[in-house]
C-alpha cells in the first residue's frame, strides 16, 4: 500500500480531492515548511515543490552562493520569478523560503493566486531546528536566537496577511498536517459560501 492509498480513506482527505489552487506555505526558516509541505502534499494527493530547491536548480548555485555573489535583492528577484512560474502550474503544495512573503510583489502574487498558510513556531523550536543545518545565509552573521527573534518581529505582521495561520510545535508533523487540513476545509467551505 502506497502512502497516498493509506490516506485515501482518511476523513480529512475527502473534501480536498481536487484543490483548484496551489497551497503556499510561508513562515520563518526552521518552522518545517518543507517537511510538513511534503506530508501535506501526500495527504492531499498533490505534487510538492520546495521553492529554494527550484531556485537553486534554475540558477545552478545554492541559495548561500546566490546571496554571497549577488546579494539578497537579486535573490528575491529570482525567487519571485520562480514562485510565479510554480503558482501558474497545476495545483500543488509549495514551500517558500522565509523571506519570500516579505517581498511585496511576491506576497501579492501568493495572496491573489493561491491559498497561503503561515506556519509559525516558538523561537526555541526554531533555534533548535535551524542549528541542525549550516545552510541559512541570514543566520551566519550573528547569534541565531537574536536574529530569529528580530526576523519574527519584523516579518510576523506580513506573515499575518496569509489566508491561514497554523502554529507548529515540536510534536509529530502529522499533527500539524491534520491542523492544516482541518483549516483548509474550513477555508474552502467559507470561500464557496461567499
Amino acid at each position: 500500500m502506497t502512502d497516498l492509498e493509506k490516506y485515501k480513506g482518511h476523513p480529512a482527505h475527502m473534501n480536498l480531492e481536487n484543490p483548484d489552487r496551489t497551497i503556499v506555505l510561508i513562515g520563518l526558516m526552521g518552522v518545517g515548511k518543507s517537511t510538513i509541505g511534503r506530508r501535506l502534499a501526500l495527504r492531499l494527493g498533490l505534487g510538492f515543490v520546495d521553492a529554494d530547491e527550484e531556485i537553486e536548480r534554475a540558477a545552478g548555485r545554492t541559495v548561500s552562493e546566490i546571496f554571497e555573489s549577488f546579494g539578497e535583492a537579486a535573490f528575491r528577484d529570482g525567487e519571485r520569478k520562480v514562485i510565479a512560474r510554480l503558482i501558474e502550474g497545476p495545483a500543488q503544495v509549495i514551500a517558500t523560503g522565509g523571506g519570500a512573503f516579505i517581498d511585496a510583489e511576491t506576497r501579492r502574487l501568493i495572496l491573489e493566486r493561491s491559498i497561503s498558510i503561515w506556519l509559525d513556531a516558538d523561537i526555541d523550536v526554531l533555534v533548535e531546528r535551524t542549528a541542525r543545518r549550516d545552510t541559512r545565509p541570514l543566520l551566519k552573521s550573528g547569534d541565531p536566537r537574536s536574529i530569529l527573534v528580530r526576523l519574527w518581529q519584523e516579518r510576523s505582521p506580513q506573515y499575518a496577511k496569509a489566508d491561514l495561520h497554523i502554529k507548529s510545535s515540536d510534536g509529530p508533523h502529522e499533527q500539524v498536517v491534520d491542523q492544516i487540513v482541518k483549516a483548509l476545509q474550513g477555508h474552502i467551505r467559507e470561500s464557496s459560501n461567499r
